[in-house]
């Protein structure tokens, strides 16, 4: 149907089956597009899980004249903060997994079952990787106060290095979360081969992380010159579509390097890549897209006109 045009009341020929797969941009922005009232579904609920660390700022003027319980209640909020959210990224990677993947999900039954079947491996996943950020950010503050302090440069050497381990520890992340939810692989496996994927697919690595910069910059711009459309945006846009951009270019790069050579080794192919279709239904119906003929606009009939 074509909803801008004139001629909308005029079907098309439909989809060819054997029609050529979609790769690449046309395929990440197909996926978006198809699916982006539902990654704004996911968003939403993905952020619930930060209502901890915004609680932490009513505490802090609530509590404030009683300066020991303020500290104790934020420091609880801060730590179930980063318990939950590593649980909470799983889900969300398993929801979205399956939209990469083309297969069929339901959001709230897939995310609280990512969620639980992998409580325990990503709680502490979620939790170093708060303590990682906190590492890195303390970083930034202290070393340059301790450089002009000591007035010597050598003092940025060790802030370089805790930055360049907070960068392949970040890149990690595009590999623990789905490999967490699409294999029974062990914690010690899951960090070994999502550090060497760092490594491997350089070029993946280096457009995913762009586009996180560019999203977050686009964000920080938003917080300080339109609050209002910041606002608008945080709870729906930024955590899946980034999610999705992760693992639409870093789940080929686990079904090469991790999946697809555990089901050869066994002699098998991965059920990933095969065809969900029925094939009883593919034998007694045919698909008619692409071959069909297009529907004509029939001419309205004028009536006669009763006097």
């Amino acid at each position: 149907m074509g909803l801008f045009s004139k001629n909308y009341e005029t079907a098309g020929v439909g989809i060819a089956k054997d029609a050529p797969k979609k790769k690449g941009l046309s395929l990440f922005f197909d996926i978006f597009g198809r699916k982006i009232w539902n990654l704004m579904e996911i968003n939403l609920l993905y952020m619930v899980f930060f209502l901890p660390l915004i609680l932490m700022i009513p505490a802090i003027y609530l509590l404030g004249d009683f300066y020991k319980l303020s500290l104790a209640v934020n420091i609880l909020l801060m730590v179930v903060f980063m318990i939950f959210i590593g649980p909470a990224t799983a889900g969300m990677t398993k929801v979205i997994r399956c939209y990469v993947l083309g297969k069929h999900t339901f959001i709230w039954s897939d995310f609280w079952k990512g969620f639980k079947s992998n409580f325990k491996t990503a709680a502490i996943v979620g939790f170093v990787d708060c303590l990682i950020i906190l590492s890195a950010l303390s970083a930034l503050w202290f070393y340059p106060q301790l450089a002009e302090q000591m007035q010597s440069k050598a003092v940025y050497i060790p802030m370089v290095i805790t930055f360049s381990l907070f960068l392949v520890l970040m890149i990690m992340n595009f590999y623990i979360f789905p490999m967490m939810v699409a294999t029974t692989l062990k914690p010690k496996n899951l960090f070994k081969n999502s550090f060497a994927l760092a490594f491997v697919a350089l070029k993946q690595n280096f457009i995913t992380f762009i586009i996180i910069l560019i999203t977050i910059a686009v964000m920080v711009v938003l917080r300080i010159f339109l609050m209002s459309v910041y606002l608008l945006l945080l709870p729906f846009f930024p955590a899946a579509f980034l999610c999705l951009v992760s693992c639409f270019n870093s789940y080929p790069v686990i079904q090469k390097y991790v999946i697809n050579p555990y089901y050869t080794s066994i002699g098998q192919i991965n059920p990933e890549l095969v065809d969900d279709t029925d094939d009883e239904t593919e034998r007694i119906f045919e698909d008619m897209g692409g071959k069909e003929k297009p529907i004509e606009k029939r001419e309205k009939s004028r009536g006669k006109r009763i006097s």
